[in-house]
């Protein structure tokens, strides 16, 4: 099953997502969004309910693991299989690192979701060279093996980059203003 933002929303107060990851959540859905609106106009098969709920849900085991060892895209991934959501499961799953991934393959909706939130600092949207930098700041401290595992992970993602936008008219640049003005549209009270 594919779930409804609305129940969406509900698994992220269920399993108490904090405010901020929510907000984050948010941001990489509209980035996400953007996206696989742009590859479906392109001619992609996808399924834009499941690049919603996916990007929705992909920290939903976060505030869950924070302070633990366990892997928070495992952990989402289990948490999907117990609500019945196999069909964003391997999404959830693979937001962090992509376990299959075919360059020549047609655009799969875990690497819209995958490549959305290295774009998302917080709520904020970033290129991939700002997200790495704060990831290598934030989780690579004095870790070179964890930093080199975090600098692999970002060459993966640029081959997405180039995957995704070789069929978009829009480009990686674009990407915060474009999602700052759906944020204004969203803000105008309707006619």
């Amino acid at each position: 099953m594919v779930p409804s933002v609305d129940v969406c929303f509900e698994l992220m107060n269920r399993y108490g997502m904090l405010d901020h990851i929510k907000d984050h959540s948010v941001t990489v859905e509209k980035v996400a969004s953007l996206i696989a609106r742009g590859l479906i106009e392109a001619g992609e098969a996808l399924s834009l309910r499941k690049v919603t709920a996916g990007a929705l849900l992909h920290d939903i085991a976060k505030t869950l693991c924070l302070g633990t060892r366990q892997d928070h895209a495992a952990k989402g991934e289990e948490i999907c299989l117990q609500n019945h959501l196999e069909e964003i499961a391997d999404i959830v799953g693979e937001h962090i690192k992509l376990r299959h991934y075919a360059r020549n393959a047609p655009v799969h909706e875990k690497e819209i979701v995958y490549y959305a939130d290295k774009r998302v600092n917080d709520d904020q949207v970033v290129s991939l060279e700002e997200r790495l930098n704060y990831l290598l700041a934030h989780y690579g401290r004095n870790k070179k093996d964890l930093q080199q595992l975090i600098r692999e992970n970002f060459e993966l993602c640029k081959a997405v980059e180039k995957k995704l936008f070789a069929k978009l008219n829009f480009s990686p640049e674009a990407l915060p203003r474009m999602v700052e003005q759906e944020k204004i549209f969203e803000g105008r009270p309707s006619s």
